[in-house]
């Protein structure tokens, strides 16, 4: 009798987001589901999936919910989490009430329990690892041991290529928690990031709580305060807003809500010599930025950051990459020699990640979002293309489903913002880590890469069956062309 007259209040007890987002460190770990505020700081400790629930600490974990959980979550165990319900959650830009996404994650699950395949990864995924390690490290062996300095270089390509398998490959699907059933094998999975030098922390904060859960979705009200040089504080931050599209401008310019520069007409020419450097940048300004000021861009890093373990963990990882990614290279080539090979093995690793990851998100034909709670309302716009175009407006008129899909479900507006290329294809599919399967990836990041050519018919065909949107180019080379086109089109266009 205690116990349900202690439940009881807790269901009634009203929480603030404010004392939410204080409690945003792996000792004490609020998050929301929905309207339910629950204590995960104990349950993080024999949670299946391992720490990676620790993400969601101290912010709106609706999203993550749903989409890390495609079979379900009993609601007994969020009653027994449950310490309150929100009493001012800012409103979300995304609908759940249709039966969309849940229809998908009931057609998927059946679909690879039919064919026998696990939803995280097995002994496919295994091999390739192996493979990708075992020559991610041969070629930076060789590297350091071949005389002549330009086959050095050479090696330093190779491996640079092998880094980027390390990063599409292994450290994606095991920070995602799809490598493996096994938590501590997806969290090793996921320290090759550490491995080729980067950090799989700010990784996850960037793309696993700001690109994933909101595709091309702007905050206009903070990117309007920051063309003013104000920077609000970080409890003040709406946390519904993509880094992958603002992060970059004004250099370049991806979403169509920014203004256009007059450089920007350019965009689309340097635009690929700039894609070279975005691990440069990552390994040395913003992994270090994120650990010293436990931010990143509007996200609260102390959900890692705030343990001493994690912090230790991303320093040793700093130097000891540096000793082998730095250090041998110049002891074996000379101080010169090292440094030009370590740029050349970055720049080549930078120029097929970003090309791989861009290509699914900034192109024509995709959609991009905008919302702005500051004025008090429900904001924002329906997500379009470029050009103003809602695409899902035409695709509705297509069915006799009698279910009208909002133009905010979520999964909806991931498919509208996602764009696949090779779909169906097995050499594409392991190639780029999943990759040319975007919408699947997005729909379903807890599901190993490896199954996403088993699942992209079932996928597509319950979107036409809803009139939802589901973009696809032939091969990357057509979708690298549609990039440039598109970044060409928002350097000569104004925003809308």
């Amino acid at each position: 009798m205690c116990k349900e007259t202690g439940a009881l209040k807790n269901v009634e007890k009203q929480v603030t987001f404010a004392q939410v987002k204080s409690h945003n460190t792996p000792h004490s770990a609020w998050t929301i589901v929905h309207d339910q505020v629950l204590d995960i700081t104990e349950f993080a400790k024999r949670h299946p999936g391992g720490d990676i629930i620790l993400l969601s600490a101290g912010r709106d974990a609706t999203v993550l919910f749903h989409t890390y959980h495609p079979r379900g979550v009993p609601k007994s165990l969020l009653d027994k989490l449950q310490v309150g319900i929100i009493a001012d959650k800012p409103v979300s830009y995304y609908d759940w009430n249709s039966s969309f996404y849940s229809t998908l994650c009931q057609r998927v699950v059946e679909r690879l329990h039919s064919i026998n395949r696990p939803l995280r990864g097995n002994r496919d995924i295994q091999i390739k690892a192996f493979f990708i390690l075992a020559s991610f490290w041969f070629s930076l062996y060789k590297m350091y041991t071949v005389s002549e300095f330009h086959e050095a270089i050479g090696w330093s390509i190779v491996m640079g290529v092998f880094a980027h398998f390390v990063g599409t490959c292994i450290q994606h699907d095991g920070n995602h928690g799809a490598f493996s059933k096994v938590p501590l094998v997806n969290t090793v999975a996921g320290w090759t990031m550490d491995m080729i030098g980067a950090s799989a922390f700010t990784w996850q904060f960037q793309h696993m709580l700001g690109h994933h859960p909101y595709t091309n979705l702007l905050d206009v009200h903070e990117e309007e305060l920051k063309s003013q040089s104000i920077d609000t504080p970080l409890s003040e931050k709406d946390q519904e807003s993509d880094p992958d599209v603002f992060s970059s401008f004004p250099l370049m310019r991806m979403h169509p809500v920014h203004e256009p520069q007059w450089y920007h007409r350019f965009q689309h020419l340097y635009a690929p010599v700039l894609f070279a450097f975005m691990t440069l940048a990552k390994v040395f300004q913003q992994d270090i930025q994120v650990a010293w000021s436990h931010r990143l861009y509007h996200i609260d890093a102390e959900c890692r950051y705030g343990s001493m373990w994690n912090v230790l963990r991303f320093w040793g990882m700093k130097a000891v990459s540096m000793v082998y990614m730095i250090g041998l290279p110049c002891y074996f080539h000379g101080i010169r020699g090292g440094l030009i090979l370590f740029a050349v093995g970055h720049l080549a690793c930078g120029e097929v990640l970003a090309t791989m990851f861009i290509v699914n998100h900034v192109i024509e034909g995709v959609s991009f979002a905008n919302k702005d709670n500051s004025k008090g309302k429900e904001a924002s716009s329906k997500a379009m293309t470029a050009q103003g175009v809602t695409p899902m407006v035409e695709t509705l008129k297509t069915v006799q489903n009698t279910e009208k899909i909002p133009l905010n479900d979520w999964a909806a507006v991931q498919c509208q913002t996602s764009v696949n290329w090779s779909p169906g294809s097995w050499f594409w599919n392991h190639f780029s880590g999943g990759l040319n399967h975007q919408i699947e990836h997005h729909l379903f990041p807890s599901i190993c890469h490896t199954n996403y050519v088993y699942i992209q018919d079932v996928v597509e065909n319950t979107c036409r069956e809803f009139g939802v949107p589901y973009q696809s180019e032939p091969n990357l080379f057509v979708a690298y062309g549609k990039m440039l086109g598109h970044l060409k089109t928002m350097g000569r266009t104004k925003g809308l």
